[in-house]
């Protein structure tokens, strides 16, 4: 069970990474069009 909650955390936390710079280079393209 550890290793289990182990990987869910760290491939939740590697979405919530992606996510955020996906937003922030989102808003740098609109900004500078």
């Amino acid at each position: 069970m550890m290793m289990i909650d182990l990987v869910l955390l760290i491939v939740s936390s590697l979405i919530l990474v992606v996510g955020i710079l996906v937003g922030v280079a989102f808003m740098v393209l609109l900004e500078r069009k």
